[in-house]
């Protein structure tokens, strides 16, 4: 037996504290992340008793951030974020300005360099997607509009914090200079520096370019090949393998950052037809090291900076509650959106967390970023964190807070998305016996131009707004909004449809909308577009009628059992 287990020690006491503290945390109705960071700090210098290995950790850490990074890469999609763009990517560009500005200048009137004060503003204008994807599952609202929104705002949010991972490192020369003379040195090799930002640009485009064009057609093939063994085993290994090794060799052939590396490995894997099953099945080894991500951040954090700088603490967790909070509000009630969504969306986004945790971390190793403020950026989040589920709680007696003393609080509190209901303009004569298409990407558009050149009537259904918008111009009857809800459902008359169609990309969740469309017409026809032979005999299973694995002819296939079905029933 070897001497040294300080590894093993440090993994025991991180998940044994963790599994403590994050239990009480959920029984105190707090996300458990707040328990693993408290484990973290119990293990951490700061505290006597036991002290885990923090170089140990760190490295640790890196393979969390590796796996968190993955996992939403795996789960971002391109198509969730177009379906609200044009409220998320300006929203999130403000808001993260404003949450920057306004920490930068806090900082600054603290006395502190430039340098820093810009990391801790960049620190304080991100949330945390673990947060926010628990808060909004609570809420019964991550499949809605305004849970997409929340989701979109973040991954804009998350798309930028990549970026600035990337360019720090090449601009921490620049952001040093902090006197006459630095700022006279600086100055002189501002060449050298925007030289720096060049390479590191020209590498990280290398790197996009290849994993779009190479990564994207290999990993999804390796896969496959390891899928066909049927060993589960190797299923599991194979995704740990890409994530960490993608990572990695990004890191050393092109400078750029794990977070990113891994990020794009489960940005390919999602090609994948087995991207599913690549997402269940490392869920747990990703969510074990993210706790251990955690606990080396606790560990990190000064638990003195509570009582030696109140002041400061106070003011962070104002900027970050109030400040990102009032920003994000106004930005949405200015996109016309209601105020229940305006106060959703605001109360989603007022707190920080892993990207914040990661930039602070990389801050205070480029010498930017004092260890005092690390420790403000922690114990903000710690406290914004605990506190996300009384924002969610106060959202209904704030709105009728405002309502009984604001008349224009009551017009913003009723406006109605047009694109939600169709227009009083739509043929009935289109809504009797119409297929209801739920999905406008690359199959649906086929499905639906298919249809149309057949005469057949239709709904199309999707939370693309841009989509929707265009499809009514040309004169298509649409709804905007998620199809696992009831209310979009009635929108678009499926009690009185023959056919539901589900075209979206991610079938997760169709028993709750086949449950709902069977409830207000029990003998509606359901095809579902599924992506490997299990997952349609799972399908079929729960009462789909016909489920059509992704193949390079799925459109037509499903045009052509629509035609089929529908001259039958005729």
């Amino acid at each position: 037996m070897p001497h040294d287990v300080s590894l093993i020690a440090t993994i025991a006491a991180g998940f044994g504290l963790a599994l403590v503290f994050g239990y009480l945390a959920m029984r105190l109705k707090m996300p458990p992340l707040v328990g693993y960071l408290l484990a973290g700090i119990m293990v951490g210098p700061a505290t006597p008793g036991f002290v885990a290995d923090i170089g140990l950790a760190g490295q640790l850490a890196e393979i969390g951030v590796m796996l968190l990074m993955f996992g939403v890469g795996l789960h971002f999609s391109m198509d969730d974020l177009m379906a609200v763009r044009r409220i998320a990517v300006p929203g999130a560009m403000v808001q993260i300005a404003v949450a920057t500005l306004l920490g930068t200048l806090l900082a600054l009137w603290w006395g502190w360099a430039l340098g820093a004060a810009v990391v801790f503003g960049l620190c304080l204008s991100v949330a945390s997607t673990v947060v926010l994807l628990r808060a909004l599952e609570a809420q019964g609202i991550l499949k809605s509009i305004n849970g997409q929104i929340a989701v979109g705002w973040l991954v804009v949010e998350d798309l930028v914090m990549v970026l600035v991972l990337v360019l720090l490192p090449a601009l921490a020369g620049l952001l040093n200079a902090a006197g006459p003379e630095q700022t006279a040195t600086a100055a002189a090799s501002t060449g050298d520096v925007w030289l720096t930002v060049g390479i590191t640009l020209a590498k990280v485009t290398t790197f996009i370019v290849l994993m779009l064009v190479v990564g994207r057609r290999v990993l999804p093939k390796v896969l496959w090949l390891v899928a066909r063994t049927g060993s589960r085993e190797l299923f599991t290994l194979s995704v740990v393998a890409i994530a960490v090794g993608v990572a990695f060799g990004a890191a050393k052939l092109f400078d750029v950052s794990f977070a990113l590396g891994a990020f794009f490995a489960g940005m390919m894997m999602r090609e994948s037809e087995f991207s599913h099953r690549a997402a269940d099945e490392s869920l747990p080894l990703r969510d074990a090291f993210a706790v251990l991500f955690f606990v080396s951040v606790g560990m990190l954090f000064d638990p003195a900076v509570i009582w030696n700088h109140p002041g400061k603490l106070l003011a962070v967790v104002g900027i970050i509650m109030l400040g990102k909070t009032l920003a994000a509000v106004a930005l949405v009630l200015l996109f016309r959106y209601s105020l229940h969504t305006a106060l959703t969306v605001g109360a989603s986004l007022a707190q920080i967390g892993e990207f914040s945790f990661i930039l602070a971390g990389l801050g205070v190793a480029l010498g930017l970023l004092p260890p005092d403020g690390q420790s403000l950026v922690l114990a903000a989040a710690l406290i914004t964190i605990a506190a996300n589920t009384l924002m969610f709680s106060v959202i209904g007696p704030t709105q009728a807070w405002l309502q009984a003393r604001w008349t224009f609080a009551q017009t913003l509190a009723t406006r109605e998305d047009g694109l939600a209901e169709l227009p009083d303009s739509t043929d009935l004569a289109q809504l009797n016996r119409q297929v209801v298409l739920v999905g406008h990407g690359r199959v649906g558009q086929r499905i639906r131009q298919h249809l149309v050149e057949r005469g057949v009537p239709l709904v199309v259904v999707d939370q693309n707004r841009e989509a929707i918008e265009a499809l009514r111009q040309a004169g298509v009857p649409a709804v905007c909004g998620d199809a696992m809800t009831p209310e979009v459902l009635v929108q678009a008359h499926v009690a009185r449809a023959a056919m539901l169609v589900v075209a979206v990309h991610d079938t997760v969740d169709v028993r709750k909308m086949l449950d709902i469309a069977r409830t207000l017409n029990p003998s509606i026809h359901v095809l579902v577009r599924t992506h490997n032979a299990e997952e349609a005999d799972l399908l079929r299973h729960e009462g789909v009628n016909a489920a059509l694995v992704a193949e390079h002819e799925l459109a037509a296939s499903m045009g052509a059992h629509i035609l089929a079905h529908t001259t039958a029933r005729h």
